[in-house]
């Protein structure tokens, strides 16, 4: 029997990557002179990391949950989905609604969609101009839990923000990461099968403003900043993803290597 059809989307996309994976040389994918074996290749370290450029969040969710049941099956190896979203409200599965301070039908003037979602956390707003980062990670062959893998993701977004120069750090009772007395990143995930789904959310270039129409994970919009607003220019969210590939690899120990090709065309499936 032919396994459901999320698996078997990932699974035949993912046959194609791993095939050509397997006839790369290993100094196009690693950085060093040799030619690997498949045990090699398809280690636990493994790792596909794809920019995806702006994507709906609906969509991204499909998209994470066809990738959470594949990596369930064996079928792929972990998955890092970097993105932006149109802007849009998320509300956690156990609380945020009520952190949402205007009316229903100003978020419809603007453009602003609002959907519930299965992460944890409150309330929170995405925008272009935000990094927004999905690993797609079996957590039981890491040996993490729910709270070391928070506090892994923290991680990632500190090391990221010292290479560019900014000081980050984490603030007790609050989840995400701090700078100074405002806060540039949100942390909510989920974990199903020991796979994990959703991520962080690190304010690049975005406009803060519209943080005004919450309380993002219960506190006061003015607490959010963002990494352009810290250096005083402009950093744009694509000058900046292989920094953070770099920082997913290093803190939670993967090999990553990026092919968008793969990853936008399981989006292609999913959206057509």
């Amino acid at each position: 029997m032919r396994p459901p059809w999320a698996c078997w989307m990932g699974q035949s996309i993912f046959i194609e990557y791993r095939v050509e994976l397997m006839h790369t040389p290993v100094n196009t994918v690693y950085g060093v002179s040799a030619i690997p074996d498949e045990t090699h290749v398809l280690s636990g370290r493994e790792c596909l990391a794809s920019y995806l450029g702006v994507v709906r969040y609906d969509l991204a969710l499909r998209l994470q949950q066809a990738l959470l049941s594949a990596r369930a099956e064996g079928l792929i190896p972990d998955v890092v989905l970097l993105l932006q979203h149109p802007p849009a409200l998320t509300v956690g599965r156990f609380r945020g609604e009520a952190d949402i301070i205007v009316p229903r039908e100003m978020l419809a003037r603007e453009g602003i969609d609002v959907f519930h979602t299965n992460r944890g956390g409150g309330v929170t707003y995405h925008c272009p101009g935000q990094l927004i980062g999905y690993p797609v990670l079996n957590l039981k062959e890491k040996g993490l839990g729910v709270r070391q893998y928070i506090w892994s993701l923290e991680e990632v977004v500190i090391m990221f923000l010292h290479n560019l120069g900014i000081q980050g750090h984490r603030v007790v009772d609050h989840r995400g990461v701090w700078v100074g007395d405002k806060k540039i990143c949100s942390v909510g995930v989920n974990v199903s099968r020991g796979i994990s789904i959703h991520g962080f959310a690190l304010n690049v270039s975005n406009d803060l403003r519209y943080f005004q129409y919450i309380r993002p994970c219960g506190l006061a919009g003015e607490v959010m900043t963002s990494v352009s607003e810290v250096l005083g220019r402009s950093v744009e969210v694509e000058t900046v993803i292989s920094e953070a590939i770099h920082s997913l690899s290093e803190v939670l120990g993967l090999s990553c290597r990026r092919r968008d090709d793969t990853c936008l065309a399981m989006l292609g499936a999913l959206s057509g």
